[in-house]
């Protein structure tokens, strides 16, 4: 009883710091200034023209916005990203004081870092939620808009898991497997008012700037998924990834090189809930919305690779693993990722979700040679620190994480 008593008093502890340090972030948001549109400065550099495998002229593409969903291996090909505009000196807008554009509040360019009108931006690439006038405010008028969805079934079991410690309503839900006792009985235990609760319905599309508690067949799910198709030049399947990146290889005409990766923010094995066919069934049913929208890009993704050449996607496939398993050899120590209690460098550790530490991370190898050592570092970096070393000051996320991991080293969960 003891034990209960103190397992209580710990949650409700836990539901009023989190409740304040919420409050905290909406009260650190700048006033945002007037939406009228600027004239955006020339920005530009200058790029090589590049003759592809097919011997096709083009231009890299430099005017990026990324639209970074959640739990959709986002973290791994926003690495990609960041390594790709540093070699080529491209101009991030990035947030101020912590990793996100305060979301779940839509985004506002104010909301960039040392924001000022007027002022060039090539790439945009961390979580927001989507505010498609804002951001084309913001970026020059022919930057490529992409993006990347999951098969909602797997991506509620990620969130479901990752996020269960900042929504309260799922505290409640009794059992050892609680991801299955709440698809079996959704109604019962989802308050679509509750707080965070968009992480437990249609994440995805509320990431795009939707309602997120709409039945998939409410006309404003189709007027949703028709908006993102004709805003967005690209949309990736995190399920397919190393297809996906080679469609946006295609798209962006960037080299091989520009593609290599390693997987990041990826969850031990152990932390992974099997899902039965028939609890598939309902989370897909659950996150109607999603699965409509992922239904629809689904079939525009395969398109995309019927009309690249299924025999050219499968060769290049291969080569791209060549190159990761090269890399891999020559920077991760041990050839594989590591719980985060056997990473050395405390500055390689990746972020951990609240009571449990089961991201995954790395140890680089002591004996790289001089030529892969910067490309091996941030490969390897993880999300926090990387945006630490660009420059940004994530004094917001970084008090929040220190107050999160007390309870992760106390045992909370």
């Amino acid at each position: 009883m003891g034990n209960r008593v103190k397992r209580l008093i710990q949650k409700l502890v836990l539901l009023a710091s989190v409740i304040c340090i919420m409050g905290f972030y909406c009260l650190t948001r700048r006033t945002l200034l007037a939406t009228h549109s600027v004239s955006l400065a020339p920005c530009a550099p200058n790029v090589q023209v590049r003759n592809d495998s097919q011997e096709r002229t083009c231009t890299p593409k430099l005017n990026l916005m990324f639209m970074k969903t959640h739990k959709t291996a986002s973290s791994t090909l926003m690495n990609i990203l960041l390594r790709f505009g540093e070699k080529h000196q491209l101009k991030f807008a990035l947030p101020d004081g912590r990793n996100d554009f305060f979301y779940p509040s839509s985004f506002f360019r104010t909301q960039v870092k040392s924001y000022q009108p007027g002022l060039c931006y090539n790439v945009l690439c961390n979580h927001m939620r989507f505010n498609a006038p804002e951001v084309e405010k913001l970026l020059p008028p022919d930057t490529v808009f992409f993006t990347i969805l999951r098969d909602p079934a797997d991506l509620f079991e990620s969130s479901f898991h990752y996020y269960k410690g900042y929504m309260p309503q799922t505290w409640r839900i009794p059992g050892d497997n609680q991801l299955e006792e709440f698809l079996k009985h959704p109604n019962h235990y989802f308050n679509p008012t509750g707080f965070n609760a968009f992480y437990l319905k249609n994440l995805q599309f509320f990431d795009f700037g939707f309602e997120n508690n709409l039945e998939a067949d409410d006309p404003g799910v189709q007027e949703g998924i028709e908006y993102i198709e004709k805003r967005f030049q690209l949309v990736l399947l995190s399920d397919h990834f190393e297809e996906s990146l080679i469609l946006l290889k295609d798209a962006l005409c960037w080299t091989m090189d520009d593609l290599v990766f390693f997987k990041l923010n990826a969850r031990n094995v152990t932390y992974v809930s099997r899902m039965s066919p028939e609890l598939r069934t309902r989370a897909r049913e659950w996150n109607g919305a999603d699965w409509r929208l992922y239904r629809h890009f689904n079939t525009t993704f395969w398109a995309r690779v019927e009309a690249y050449g299924r025999s050219r996607m499968e060769e290049q496939v291969k080569e791209l693993r060549r190159r990761n398993a090269e890399m891999e050899a020559i920077c991760i120590d041990g050839g594989t990722a590591v719980k985060a209690s056997d990473i050395t460098d405390k500055d390689m550790k990746p972020w951990q979700p609240i009571g449990k530490a089961s991201i995954l991370g790395y140890n680089l190898r002591s004996d790289i040679e001089q030529q892969y050592e910067e490309l091996c570092k941030k490969m390897l970096t993880p999300e926090i620190q990387y945006l630490t070393n660009l420059g940004v000051n994530l004094w917001v996320t970084r008090l929040w994480g220190w107050f999160k991991d007390s309870f992760v080293q106390f045992g909370f969960s």
